[in-house]
């Protein structure tokens, strides 16, 4: 199959795009026209998974991004209907003791403002930010399952879970006749492969889609070695792991040379490798980023050339049990 044709959500029967436009850089780092122009290539190129999430906007403040993504749709066209909207429920919107975490009463608050900063009626995939560790399964898929109820959700998703913790939400939905958790979005790149433990497995052998965040590594697997030589200006975070990596990265922007693709496309190609990865999330913040994501789709990675890269960043051994056991 193409990385250019769209792939079913997990165990669902709704395609996405096979990279998701994350949003997260839309106000603080990207100005709303360059938003707008970021979202309708995206568009124009067959990429219809959008994801955000209500607590994105940083130094514009909660909610920005979710606005800006709202007025784009707002514009009409047919773009609410061409593309599978995510957002996320969690974090703290306010100062009030309920204005965070997933009680019932937070979900639905949460739920109405998103939509309204949207300009939508509904969202596709609702995830949950994190896992709340107070709340009972039984309080957070009832808030779920009224939701649904409204038309205001059509699926339900995770994000930072560990494999346990899914597989008990899943249990929990499952008494009540309800679809449950069909996607979890994980840190996963090259340089970071902890969820390869447990989490990859069981999201692959339980129909839930992964939706890898940061592909890229934050920056450090997009050339950030090279950057650096050349003096161009780097984040504190970039230059401490370019400093820590730097004999992988001396060998893996090598490798990525003798490709003859920039390290950008071969970590999001490597990404797509993997049997339970559905969409890696990208987060441009100029076109051209937008443009280098796009063309890692086109990139293919032979069975040794994956093997020299897992080399270079090497995993955790690969599944539990055996990665450390017999």
């Amino acid at each position: 199959m193409s990385n250019r044709e769209s792939i079913r959500l997990g165990r669902t029967g709704l395609r996405v795009s096979r990279i998701c436009l994350g949003t997260m850089n839309f106000g603080p780092f990207t100005t709303e026209p360059d938003s707008f122009r970021i979202m309708d290539r995206a568009v124009d190129e067959g990429i219809h998974f959008f994801d955000t999430a209500n607590v994105y906007g940083r130094t514009s403040g909660k909610g920005a991004t979710e606005k800006i993504v709202g007025n784009w749709l707002a514009q009409g066209d047919g773009r609410r209907e061409k593309v599978v909207l995510a957002t996320k429920v969690y974090g703290r919107m306010g100062d009030g003791a309920n204005d965070a975490r997933l009680s019932a009463r937070h979900i639905r608050q949460a739920c109405e403002e998103s939509l309204k900063r949207l300009k939508t009626d509904h969202i596709d995939l609702y995830q949950m930010h994190h896992v709340d560790r107070d709340t009972p399964w039984e309080e957070i898929w009832q808030a779920f399952e009224q939701l649904s109820r409204e038309g205001k959700v059509l699926y339900f998703g995770s994000s930072n879970f560990a494999a346990w913790q899914i597989v008990k939400a899943n249990a929990a939905a499952k008494d009540r006749h309800l679809l449950g958790i069909v996607s979890e979005q994980s840190i996963y790149h090259l340089n970071n492969r902890t969820v390869e433990l447990e989490v990859l497995p069981m999201c692959h052998a339980e129909g839930v889609a992964v939706l890898p965040w940061s592909p890229l590594g934050g920056g450090v697997l997009a050339g950030a070695l090279k950057k650096a030589e050349e003096n161009r200006r780097g984040s504190d975070f970039i230059k401490e792991r370019v400093a820590k990596l730097r004999p992988q990265l001396e060998r893996y922007e090598g490798l990525c040379d003798e490709l003859g693709h920039h390290p950008a496309e071969v970590a999001l190609a490597w990404t797509l490798c993997h049997p339970a990865v559905t969409s890696p999330i990208i987060g441009p913040r100029t076109l051209e980023h937008f443009e280098a994501g796009l063309r890692g789709l086109d990139v293919e990675l032979g069975e040794e050339t994956q093997k020299k890269l897992e080399e270079i960043f090497p995993g955790p051994g690969g599944a539990a049990p055996e990665a450390y056991a017999w």
